[in-house]
């Protein structure tokens, strides 16, 4: 997390407060999440620099480019194409930008190691539990809208519970 500036991640008037351990917005109703829960969700990947990860919800990049620091190979989905076009230009070359419904994952590079989604869900998308690798992990927010536990879902079971609060997860359908 040392290697990547998180104040290129936040609007400019906010940049001054990029380092608080708070989730900031971003624009679009969407924020940017607090460094503390980034480094719960990325740690609990448990990558050691070969995996392909998927990252649901790329907002402004920043947990994009955390993952490049740690994966082989990142590919990011974001359904606002305002923000999508954003992590685009801040984000490396090396990470894959796509918009759409992170509910249905990116199956054209699947199997991942691992799958991060930064925002709510009530349940895991069947479509990104299908486009885990064998011993793979997804790891995501699930609950109500005020308070919601991160799970790390590894062959079908839930491995490791955290509370957080994240957005929501928008479906296209």
């Amino acid at each position: 997390m040392r290697r990547v500036d998180r104040a290129r991640f936040v609007p400019g008037e906010l940049a001054a407060r990029a380092y608080d351990d708070a989730a900031l917005p971003i624009g679009h109703e969407q924020t940017i999440s607090q460094p503390t829960m980034v480094a719960l969700l990325v740690d609990a990947l448990e990558l050691d620099g070969d995996e392909r990860v998927l990252d649901i919800g790329t907002g402004s990049g920043y947990q994009a480019a955390i993952l490049a620091e740690l994966a082989s190979e990142v590919y990011t989905v974001e359904r606002i194409v305002a923000l999508a076009e954003q992590a685009r230009a801040r984000l490396p070359r090396s990470v894959h930008v796509k918009v759409g419904d992170g509910t249905q994952g990116w199956p054209e590079h699947a199997p991942y190691d691992g799958i991060a989604v930064a925002a709510a869900a009530t349940e895991p998308p069947p479509a990104l539990l299908e486009q885990l690798a064998p011993g793979g992990r997804l790891v995501i927010p699930i609950g109500p809208p005020r308070q919601q536990i991160l799970h790390v879902f590894r062959d079908g079971t839930v491995t490791k519970t955290v509370p957080c609060r994240f957005v929501p997860l928008v479906s296209d359908h």
